[in-house]
């Protein structure tokens, strides 16, 4: 199986005369889109053994579903609570190995968890006693983020921990001690990805829970200069080519549009290990090509650059590649 879809497996087999509905929670854990490849495993290998290991059932996010105003993935564990604590160990042990760590008690660990609004009272405590207690007792930090006004109908915020693995182990079986006293924190009311209906406040309806960053530019400052040519004309951007075709002679099909991208600026467009451009491709759903090296548009040291997909999805893409050259060169 693709790392990058969604994954969700069947749950594992219980064992008898366990109480489900009176153990049961859940947990939710941000994580890269390569991270989540790590947990699937090569054809859903690693997430199958992890759950047979657990007990516990582990779902993931497909790869466009982001936590909103993050281009993380959520891994949701479920099931008996010593199940989710068995799991989500293995799952950090997992990440930390595959961070080219080892699980040595000594690593240090950052772990992001979603928790609703409504139940982060329980952790903070009056005048923050409750979580100061966490951290005294489980040496790890732990950060509470206020909760985000910019989407309209965003509920949960995240509880950041970090130490070492055994500390924030420790932190997480305390969070996740106080969560399961809140009514309100139930699996029943859990869901995997809840903000797919999410508007961004000021978006006029911008949907998902991800922004399409903001460009300084507009088409209106390139003129054409022959067949498919354009060139700026504020000289913000290197010069372009511009060849929207449609793949199968329909517009309604999809377009390709190829752009130039001076040599220097593409590893900025490509992102550390691509994770740039995969964050790209994974927001605005188009695909996404970059020329050799030394392959460059004709009387130019600029690399090609070909986008294809929907007309929104290539407008999409392209915007977010301008924008993140347009920053590096007025930076």
């Amino acid at each position: 199986m693709d790392s990058t879809d969604g994954f969700s497996a069947s749950p594992p087999n219980r064992s008898p005369g366990r109480d489900d509905n009176e153990n049961s929670t859940y947990i939710k854990i941000l994580v890269s889109n390569m991270d989540a490849g790590c947990i699937i495993g090569r054809g859903g290998s690693t997430i199958t053994e992890f759950q047979a290991l657990s007990g516990a059932r582990i779902q993931l996010s497909r790869n466009n579903e982001f936590f909103p105003g993050t281009s993380e993935r959520i891994i949701m564990v479920s099931g008996i609570i010593d199940d989710v604590m068995k799991a989500t160990e293995l799952i950090l042990e997992k990440l930390l190995n595959e961070a080219g760590e080892t699980s040595d008690a000594e690593i240090i660990s950052k772990v992001r968890l979603v928790v609703p609004n409504n139940s982060c009272g329980g952790i903070i405590g009056k005048g923050g006693s409750i979580i100061k207690s966490f951290i005294e007792e489980s040496h790890a930090g732990i950060k509470i983020s206020p909760q985000d006004s910019n989407f309209f109908g965003l509920n949960d915020r995240l509880v950041t921990i970090t130490g070492t693995l055994e500390e924030c182990m420790y932190a997480i079986d305390l969070i996740m001690s106080k969560l399961m006293e809140d009514a309100h924190y139930s699996l029943s009311a859990a869901s995997l990805y809840p903000y797919a209906g999410l508007i961004l406040n000021g978006g006029h309806g911008t949907p998902l829970g991800y922004t399409v960053p903001s460009v300084p530019y507009s088409r209106a400052n390139y003129v054409p200069n022959g067949v498919g040519k354009y060139r700026s004309n504020k000289g913000m951007m290197p010069p372009l080519i511009s060849t929207r075709s449609s793949p199968g002679g329909s517009e309604g099909e999809g377009i390709s549009v190829t752009i130039g991208v001076a040599d220097e600026h593409i590893g900025f467009v490509l992102g550390r290990g691509g994770r740039t451009i995969m964050e790209i491709i994974q927001i605005s759903g188009a695909r996404i090509k970059i020329s050799d090296r030394n392959d460059f548009m004709p009387g130019t040291s600029n690399r090609k650059v070909t986008i294809t997909g929907s007309h929104e999805a290539v407008n999409a893409a392209e915007d977010m590649i301008r924008n993140k050259v347009s920053s590096i060169s007025e930076g």
